[in-house]
């Protein structure tokens, strides 16, 4: 499973944003069509979004296209445009595997897809989401709370309350499929404490990381979404304990005062692979 802690949302109509991109320490640049643009700049976006791609510069961070919904005038012109072009595409509001079965169609085969989960019927939709994610190449499902939170009429407060049975879903659905999952964005920029919390709340849920709108919340996230040093000692103990010859046939071995088990070895191994 690819490391994604961070995965930064730029408005792909600001050529000093996407040039900045390029130097931030984030696992992921989206490129957005969709929110951070507005109408009359949809063209000039999806234009540079395209001149971005093709000139490259990003080193090993991923980047990834936001398009417009498929029900908005500009959704088929930015699947056209990234056609054969961009490396993966973020689906917004997708409602279902139709959403899916349509843009795969207009991209073609060779481009992953992420999946915003920001509707409410994309949250009914979800166990048929991860089913349908290796048909159509569905590589992570995105928390969309901002947009959920309005659909669903809801007021979250800072411990985002009315989103967390949701948030669950969306991870029990990406590790159904064995693909990434990413929480959705902290609006609070100038509120450090709120940012942490909701990362820790994150990373507690089962987030791989969480999407964000600032450059300056990229260290807090990967910071939140990398393993402690204390689970790596951990981790360590367990992979060294599973490996002594004495244990080969054991499948619980007493550890640090606690059982573990061959499950523990599988997420110890994780642990590390993702470090």
């Amino acid at each position: 499973m690819t490391r994604l802690r961070s995965a930064l949302f730029m408005p792909a109509s600001n050529a000093r944003a996407i040039a900045k991109a390029r130097t931030l320490p984030c696992d992921a640049v989206i490129l957005d069509l969709e929110d951070a643009v507005a109408p009359e700049a949809k063209d000039d976006a999806r234009a540079q979004a395209v001149a971005a791609l093709r000139e490259g510069g990003f080193g090993d961070r991923a980047v990834v296209v936001r398009v417009n919904a498929a029900d908005t005038r500009w959704a088929e012109a930015d699947l056209a445009a990234l056609r054969g072009v961009a490396g993966i595409v973020v689906l917004p509001k997708v409602d279902g595997p139709a959403d899916l079965a349509r843009a795969r169609e207009a991209l073609g085969g060779d481009v992953a897809l992420w999946a915003m989960i920001e509707t409410c019927a994309s949250v009914l939709a979800l166990p048929a989401l991860a089913g349908a994610a290796a048909e159509f190449g569905v590589t992570a499902l995105v928390a969309g709370t901002n947009d959920l939170a309005k659909e669903m009429c809801c007021r979250p407060d800072p411990a985002r309350t009315p989103l967390l049975p949701v948030l669950t879903q969306v991870v029990v659905a990406a590790r159904s499929a064995g693909i990434v999952a990413l929480d959705g964005v902290c609006n609070a920029l100038d509120d450090p404490e709120r940012l942490a919390a909701e990362c820790r709340q994150g990373a507690m849920l089962g987030f791989d990381g969480k999407s964000l709108i600032h450059p300056g919340q990229v260290d807090a996230v990967n910071a939140a979404f990398a393993p402690s040093p204390e689970a790596l000692a951990w981790a360590s103990r367990v992979v060294a304990v599973f490996a002594d010859p004495a244990n080969a046939d054991r499948g619980a071995i007493r550890l640090d005062g606690a059982m573990v088990e061959r499950l523990h070895l599988i997420e110890a191994e994780r642990i590390l692979a993702s470090a």
